[in-house]
């Protein structure tokens, strides 16, 4: 098994006990090169609400899109995002990947944002 299919199976784990709860979930994608990050809603059909560090706006506030300060730029805008619909409670999901760096940077700002989890 490659590292790709264990982080697929290790996120597929998370996203069945979030969907168990029925829970508004932030999901992020990690590249070498960016981070993105949506909230999804509950049913899991529909993209509320969505930052990247390949976003316009902040491609021009951050000129790398793969480091920490990109990432912690990303879950600021989306925790304003959110804000701005009024979701407050989400389930972090982190799609298999670990929780450090730049995974940590993202979750961090968007708790320091107002998002709750």
């Amino acid at each position: 098994m490659n590292t790709k299919q264990s982080r697929i199976r290790r996120a597929r784990k998370t996203r069945a006990k979030i969907a168990a709860v029925k829970a508004i979930r932030l999901a992020i994608h990690r590249t070498n090169s960016h981070i993105y990050a949506q909230i999804i809603s509950a049913d899991g059909g529909t993209v509320m609400a969505s930052a990247s560090s390949n976003d316009k706006e902040l491609r021009t506030a951050v000129p790398n899109g793969g480091n920490v300060a990109a990432a912690a730029a990303v879950g600021k805008r989306l925790a304003e995002k959110a804000r701005g619909l009024g979701i407050e409670k989400v389930a972090f999901d982190r799609s298999g990947f670990q929780f450090h760096g730049r995974v940590k940077a993202l979750a961090e700002a968007a708790r320091e944002g107002g998002l709750v989890f």
